[in-house]
């Protein structure tokens, strides 16, 4: 069986075939140190939207809890391609972001907007394939 005949073509499950390797999708672990405007909850909304517009990706919802005052915003946006998650520590003036998509949107456009957004000094990036299928 070939990588495209284990998709069924009347119900596509939005895997990603990309350089010969088929795969659920792309997860991004996104460390930001030195970061700023951690305990803003409409700023870290506004990025987490415009990460998603960036991206290609379609938003379902955002949830976001903000802990005692002055403190850590966590909070997720759901999205038809899978979600990003944010957690802020605004005590070690760190971010940590998940960003998961599959189909067509490219999460490794978010990176450049969560730059943007939380003027970090060092920024880490992982990048993991999710659901790797053989063959």
């Amino acid at each position: 069986m070939t990588l495209k005949e284990s998709v069924s073509e009347t119900q596509p499950d939005h895997f990603v075939i990309q350089d010969g390797q088929c795969f659920a999708g792309t997860h991004l672990i996104i460390d930001l140190w030195g970061a700023k405007k951690l305990t803003d909850r409409t700023h870290v909304e506004d990025a987490l939207k415009q990460a998603v517009a960036a991206c290609g990706a379609t938003l379902l919802h955002i949830h976001l809890h903000t802990f005692t005052s002055g403190g850590g915003i966590s909070g997720v946006a759901v999205l038809a391609e899978s979600h990003i998650s944010i957690h802020t520590w605004p005590e070690r003036d760190y971010v940590a972001l998940d960003v998961f998509m599959c189909g067509d949107a490219t999460p490794q456009y978010a990176v450049p907007v969560f730059e943007a957004a939380f003027q970090p000094s060092r920024t880490i990036v992982n990048e993991i394939r999710r659901g790797e299928v053989d063959g």
